[in-house]
């Protein structure tokens, strides 16, 4: 498969073009390049790094943005063509449902599907362990059963609310996430090795491997999620469910719900699966080779993972784009409803 997504991660890299080819060299060595005709984002991964402006413009011109990531996962910075966001009706109606019943129902949404992936994750790594494990398999799906409990307070949430700018009425669907989110982290503690250290899911400042690597892998989806959204012709920033704040991308943390555990968790499953080391340095941070490793195996999930969806098989990359395109659609009036992806298992 061609590239789609260029990551840039030595100290001293140089990103420029060469002919209709981005490249990249250390030192003056060509180390990695994609054409453009298949590149769809560039990802920097390391400090260091150097663009050219010729390349630079060429993204831009061919609508290919360029993201930066830290060594913790956070994405602090993207480059992207100016006029990208340059959809007024799609925007208008996606800033007039925050106050009215599409609002109520997207937010429903994006916390439905999140729920059910959950819940779906978690039998699907039960799926082979009910000959050899039945103690872990019954484990997994009882686990499962208690977050898909939760699906019912969320439809109760939606016949209630009235008004999402209601910080209340906000906080009370978070709530009921966090609490079904409890219930699948502690059904994902029962197959994770005895000497991996986890004690519950920690987000921002988490201290070790396994959030760590977690964390790294929601900041490289965080990047394809924000692709998705403004190639649809959406707002990032003006979201249903996370509160509204300056610099915080609402809208991209409520689509990305439903992709988490079929793409950035079940990656990571499988790399504590395979036994491979998630070490992190005397900071909290995770190695350059396994932060390329996450990133590899979150945008292998994408590219090369296919999931039935609307009837036909269809790569992950592709339902995202979708799903995007749903959500707007939706919003201007174009669909009836906003239904989440849910992932087979």
């Amino acid at each position: 498969m061609e590239t789609t997504t260029l990551l840039i991660d030595q100290f001293g890299s140089y990103l420029g073009k060469h002919s209709e080819r981005i490249q990249v060299k250390v030192k003056g060595e060509l180390v990695a390049e994609a054409p453009l005709l298949t590149l769809e984002n560039v990802l920097i991964m390391s400090g260091g790094v150097s663009l050219s402006s010729d390349a630079l413009r060429l993204c831009a011109e061919n609508g290919i943005p360029i993201y930066y990531l830290s060594s913790r996962g956070e994405p602090y910075a993207a480059l992207y063509a100016a006029g990208l966001g340059g959809t007024v009706a799609t925007r208008r109606a996606q800033y007039e449902a925050y106050k009215d019943a599409r609002g109520i129902a997207l937010a429903a949404a994006f916390a439905a599907g999140k729920i059910q992936n959950q819940a779906r994750l978690l039998k699907y790594v039960a799926k082979n362990r009910k000959e050899k494990d039945p103690d872990c398999y019954d484990a997994l799906h009882v686990a499962a059963k208690k977050v898909v409990a939760h699906l019912g307070a969320v439809t109760q949430w939606q016949g209630r609310a009235i008004d999402l700018n209601a910080e209340m009425t906000r906080a009370t669907l978070l709530s009921i996430e966090g609490r079904a989110a409890q219930a699948y982290w502690d059904g994902v503690e029962v197959v994770l090795p005895a000497d991996l250290p986890w004690s519950g899911r920690v987000g921002r400042g988490a201290h070790d491997p396994l959030n760590a690597a977690l964390n790294y892998g929601y900041g490289v989806l965080y990047g394809q999620v924000e692709r998705a959204i403004l190639l649809a012709g959406l707002d990032p920033y003006a979201g249903f469910i996370h509160v509204d704040r300056p610099g915080k991308p609402s809208l991209v943390l409520d689509l990305i719900e439903e992709f988490r555990a079929p793409v950035v968790d079940r990656a990571v499953l499988g790399i504590v699966g395979q036994n491979i080391a998630l070490e992190l340095d005397e900071e909290a941070r995770l190695g350059m080779d396994i932060r390329r490793t996450l990133a590899q195996r979150v945008l292998e999930r994408l590219e090369e993972s296919s999931e039935r969806y609307e009837g036909k098989k269809q790569r992950l990359r592709w339902i995202l784009q979708s799903q995007a395109r749903h959500l707007a659609a939706y919003l201007r009036g174009e669909r009836q409803a906003y239904t989440p992806f849910l992932t087979g298992w």
